[in-house]
């Protein structure tokens, strides 16, 4: 059903408002009389996005369906500048499910809704993010296929006195596709100017009747990313392969988008009027996929642990006599456990990048010495991915009794599972027996949600609405195949344990942990006259790991003119920290650009041991302040939007700097679970140990014209985001402030042209891209301009084909100045809108709705 809308617009509605008019040439025409209606913000009846005291952002499905990428996050940064995700290459999870950012804030700072409930976060916690990201544990938006969406609401304020916990940077809801009859067939190709990179996917969307009372509305989409690769030969592989070691691929390490596989995402909406003012109604999804990406390369002479070590030539007080020789294994030694060389193996030292041939030799003829080279002579780059598994269900009745109170009860269910697997790598501990492919375990995210919802309006311009929230939330760490986490024989010599590059999880820090929580909220809305709109909400919420927290929010619109208005909110907010940050372990390799070597960091539970020793204690909630104030105005066919933003947030939730392990520290650790804490030269846990303000605006204006025999509107979107940290406590770096102050863009805009004449329609949209820090780089990339262009042609009235290119001129950013000496990354792997460049796609659409 269609509804009757104004010439005003709100916030983002302008910008997105020209992409609605992807399939019908008669939708410019209606421009002038429709007004999108929003639901998320408000608890009263539904209000234009006009009429919201906050910023809400209003994205039409056709937005979504009209463009070559498949992934919703990108698709979502695409159009929003407040949003930012990029591509995590070589990220340890991350890379499985990437870390997106609203309003300069950490991913589990904004509340993900399914037609207005509650979704549940991802299994994925993100250990490398650069700083932004860091130890986050958000939902995971790119399992939903944009064919299944009717529109999405981004509500860009804090709103934790209506939603609960993680709606500090804002709420995004996504709203499901509704209809009862109709077919939709989408089916898009592309590829990257470089060649690579092949996506395809196929989606459908079909509209039934349940009875003829009700709706049954299914959305399919299957599809595929091959790889790609943006590196350069790293020197180091380079100098071994000039002496004389061919067996070093090239490039040795890739740096690139993960190769993504059987991607399937099915979703169902359901809807029954069961008569008396009662509807049944049932959502729910299944989604998998498998993704495949890159670790850092293991050199063949000197990765420690495995391939190399330092030979102090008997004096270990003297490092002038130091010299770098390969790790060789006395597997006679190992057999009876006595370290006395018994098998009589030599030194084999390792000069100008080759290790010497005649002492090699030996060890390869001796069965009772062991190099690694006879495994891995070129070294190895372990290939690490998980796949990904998600599945919801939320089923409800809502209604209204004969006394006018509204009702809504409702139960959901919602689980996110990552079963790792890392290839091409060794524990090294194990010697000749070790495996090269190893299943390290899983991570599993499940939560239950109970809502009980009521409303009353009291009168045509007063509504109240009041309900209670349970819900519980578990997160499970899955044991790992024993090989992946034992510690071998050969550790006593210097061989590192468990699967390299991604440890496996023991017996020890495997486990199941849960948490419950209750909520109560009021919320009213007060139209104290046609042109002023007052409310306020207050909710209480019962954490059974850490107590109670209580937070409100005040908001106001007023239309000074029929042509004027400003608006406003106040409120407060908080996070709670997940089961998963409370408990996880994980062991990361990463590049220390200080020594340029790989080196093993470990996060272990705020409560262990070593962590306290360094100020680690109990996970609290976060806490945040949000303000907001904004004008909105036309003249004539112009209309523009201005919003200003303040959110400040107190012990707020990050992962601390890494720390140095002392010797009885590494053995506390391993009886604590963590096997390869022998390998670990630090460790770092989660805080709330620092403070940030993030601030900013956004501006938002569009202006249709008639002109080249059609119709054109013109759109701007316009947004600054700075965050500064406050007050930050002995665990937090400069390096981690540097990252969390400069790792995303202070300023994103783009200015968008959709031209409809005849059945012929022409996109252009040029992006700006401000610049940032990436911290392993140590490095300011400088902004970048990126233009999409997109023609289309429907005929038949249902069938449109669709041409397209994003980042039409091939931009891919500055080039790192030290990828070769470093580890081969020839753009910035944080790069906030990718490095592949230039992506040409091709679409066909068949519509019957």
């Amino acid at each position: 059903m269609k509804k009757k809308l104004s010439k005003r617009q709100g916030v983002l509605l302008t910008l997105v408002l020209p992409m609605t008019v992807v399939f019908s040439q008669q939708t410019f025409a209606q421009t002038e009389s429709i007004e999108e209606i929003i639901t998320t913000g408000t608890r009263s009846k539904a209000r234009s996005v006009e009429d919201s005291p906050a910023p809400v952002d209003v994205l039409s499905a056709d937005y979504f369906t009209n463009q070559g990428d498949t992934d919703l996050s990108n698709l979502v940064r695409n159009i929003v500048p407040s949003y930012n995700v990029n591509m995590q290459p070589i990220s340890d999870a991350a890379t499985i499910v990437r870390p997106a950012n609203l309003r300069g804030l950490a991913p589990d700072h904004t509340l993900v809704l399914i037609n207005g409930q509650r979704r549940h976060r991802a299994a994925v916690i993100y250990w490398l993010g650069n700083g932004v990201s860091n130890g986050a544990q958000g939902p995971d938006i790119s399992m939903i296929p944009s064919i299944a969406l009717k529109q999405v609401e981004v509500l860009r304020d804090g709103a934790a006195a209506q939603y609960g916990s993680d709606a500090i940077a804002g709420v995004m809801n996504f709203i499901l596709r509704d209809n009862s009859e109709g077919l939709i067939v989408d089916a898009k190709y592309g590829q990257y100017q470089e060649g690579d990179g092949d996506t395809y996917a196929i989606a459908a969307n079909l509209g039934l009747p349940l009875t003829d009372a009700g709706f049954a509305n299914f959305s399919i989409e299957y599809g595929e990313a091959d790889a790609t690769d943006r590196s350069v030969q790293r020197q180091d592989a380079a100098d071994i392969v000039a002496a004389g070691n061919t067996a070093v691929a090239n490039p040795a390490q890739v740096w690139g988008s993960p190769q993504i596989t059987d991607d399937l995402k099915v979703w169902g909406n359901l809807g029954l009027d069961l008569g008396n003012n009662q509807e049944a109604y049932a959502f729910g999804n299944y989604a998998s996929k498998r993704v495949d990406g890159g670790f850092f390369f293991r050199n063949p002479n000197t990765r420690a642990g495995v391939f190399g070590y330092t030979n102090d030539n008997g004096t270990p007080d003297d490092d002038a006599d130091d010299f770098p020789a390969l790790l060789i294994g006395d597997l006679l030694d190992a057999e009876d456990g006595i370290l006395d060389g018994s098998a009589g193996c030599p030194v084999v030292p390792v000069v100008n990048n080759a290790p010497d041939a005649t002492a090699l030799a030996q060890v390869f003829a001796d069965p009772n010495c062991f190099s690694f080279q006879e495994i891995f002579p070129g070294g190895f780059t372990p290939s690490f991915g998980g796949d990904v598994s998600d599945a919801s269900l939320f089923a409800g009745v809502r209604g209204e009794t004969a006394g006018g109170i509204t009702y809504d009860l409702s139960a959901g269910f919602g689980r996110n599972e990552v079963d790792y697997s890392i290839r091409n790598t060794v524990n090294a501990s194990l010697g000749p027996a070790t495996p090269t492919a190893f299943n390290p375990g899983a991570y599993i995210q499940q939560e239950n949600t109970f809502n009980l919802d009521f409303g009353h309006a009291f009168s045509e311009s007063f509504n109240l609405a009041f309900g209670v929230e349970y819900r519980v939330e578990e997160f499970e760490i899955i044991v790992g195949q024993e090989e992946s986490f034992f510690i071998g024989n050969l550790a006593p010599q210097g061989f590192s344990a468990a699967s390299n590059g991604f440890p496996g999880f023991s017996n020890i820090t495997g486990g199941k942990w849960d948490r419950r929580n209750v909520g109560v909220y009021v919320d009213g809305e007060w139209d104290v006259s046609d042109d002023l709109l007052l409310g306020a909400a207050v909710r209480y919420e019962d954490f059974d790991d850490f107590g109670t927290t209580t937070n409100f929010k005040l908001a106001g619109n007023w239309h000074i003119t029929e042509n004027f208005g400003v608006r406003g909110t106040a409120s407060t907010g908080f996070k709670a920290p997940t089961p998963g940050q409370s408990n996880a372990f994980n062991v990361s390799t990463e590049f220390d650009t200080a020594i340029n070597e790989l080196v093993n960091n470990g996060t272990v539970p705020s409560t262990t041991a070593v962590a306290m020793l360094r100020g680690g204690k109990p996970l609290e909630p976060e806490d945040s302040t949000n303000l907001t104030a904004g004008v909105f105005f036309n003249v004539g066919n112009l209309d523009v939007t201005v919003d200003y933003f303040s959110i400040d947030v107190e012990d707020r939730l990050n992962l601390s700097q890494n720390y140095s392990l002392t010797p009885q520290e590494v053995a506390d650790l391993i009886a604590e679970g963590v096997t390869s804490a022998g390998n670990l030269q630090s460790f770092r846990f989660f805080t709330n140990d620092f403070d940030t303000e993030t601030t900013g605006f956004d501006i938002v204006a569009t202006y249709p014209i008639e002109w080249a025999a059609g119709n054109t509107n013109l759109g701007l979107a316009f947004n600054n985001t700075q965050t500064k940290i406050t007050d930050a406590g002995s665990t937090v770096d400069a390096s981690r402030i540097q990252q969390i102050e400069e790792g995303l863009p202070e300023t994103r805009y783009n200015v968008t042209a959709n031209h409809i004449i005849e059945n012929w329609r022409f996109l252009a949209r040029v992006s700006y891209y401000d610049d940032w820090w990436d911290g392993e780089d140590a490095i300011t990339y400088d902004g970048q301009y990126l233009l999409d262009l997109e023609a289309g042609y429907t005929w038949n009235e249902h069938m449109t084909i669709v041409l397209g290119a994003q980042n039409a001129l091939d931009e891919t950013g500055d080039e790192n100045p030290g990828a070769a000496a470093g580890v081969g990354n020839r753009y910035s792997q944080y790069s906030p809108f990718g490095f592949n460049g230039a992506f040409w796609y091709l679409r066909l659409r068949y519509d019957m709705e």
